[in-house]
């Protein structure tokens, strides 16, 4: 059965880039603390990581994570895809090109970013990347059927994942009908919940509450939380029971 780790549950948003004496950032509770938001998933002796952002090092190092056979990116943006080129790491361990999925979007942004890595020039010590596109159709990866789940990010379309009953979906703020047709009745839901106050490309923490109370989980956890959501001690007091915000290095096994 599947296992899935949240490696960070956080986001850059709304967090201050100098000293501050807020609760959050004077909070010692260690489910205070909180890296970019990526989660990793290991099943049938797989192991695949949702997003590689900037504390993708940090991450994997923290997790002791041996083994990596894919990374699959739900969307351009720099806080998913800024340490992808430390993917070199598994590179050298396994002599082997990294397995990489994404939308053409996604594609196109990680070319212009990572220019070196693309452009043909085999230069000793880059990372190697065998990439794969990602279309709105369900796709293998070895013997696992993985199923994209279209999300928007205000006008942005963005991935989430379903892997048997676990779905992961992350920056957004509308699910199209379509979509939800895939995500009643899990046995763990993965959904953003950016703050509690409106945002232009985020679930808030009342909208996300919703769509989980209409599409049933029998779990559902809370990531991409923003330093303004509040303490953590505080915010689970407000969830129902079958809700929970993630924490990162919560395992999570179905």
């Amino acid at each position: 059965m599947p296992k899935l780790t949240f490696l960070g549950t956080g986001t850059s948003q709304g967090v201050p880039v100098i000293a501050c004496e807020c609760a959050i950032c004077q909070s010692t509770n260690p489910l205070d603390k909180r890296l970019r938001t990526s989660a990793m998933i290991e099943m049938e002796e797989k192991t695949f990581v949702f997003d590689t952002g900037p504390d993708f090092r940090q991450q994997m190092l923290r997790a002791n994570v041996k083994k990596l056979d894919a990374v699959l990116l739900t969307h351009l943006h720099k806080d998913h895809i800024a340490g992808l080129d430390d993917v070199r790491a598994f590179n050298y361990q396994t002599k082997a090109a990294m397995e990489v999925y994404a939308d053409s979007i996604t594609i196109d942004q990680l070319k212009k970013e990572y220019v070196y890595i693309f452009d043909g020039t085999d230069y000793p010590g880059i990372p190697k990347i065998n990439i794969h596109l990602i279309e709105n159709k369900p796709f293998t990866i070895g013997n696992i059927p993985i199923i994209p789940i279209l999300v928007y990010h205000h006008k942005l379309p963005v991935f989430g994942f379903k892997i048997e009953n676990i779905a992961y979906v992350t920056d957004a703020n509308f699910i199209p009908h379509e979509s939800k047709a895939h995500l009643y009745n899990l046995d763990v839901l993965v959904l953003n919940a950016l703050r509690k106050t409106a945002h232009i490309s985020h679930f808030t923490l009342d909208e996300a509450l919703e769509i989980i109370a209409e599409l049933k989980p029998k779990r559902a956890y809370l990531t991409h939380i923003s330093h303004w959501m509040g303490l953590h001690s505080e915010v689970s007091k407000e969830l129902p029971d079958n809700v929970f915000l993630a924490t990162d290095e919560l395992v999570v096994e179905v």
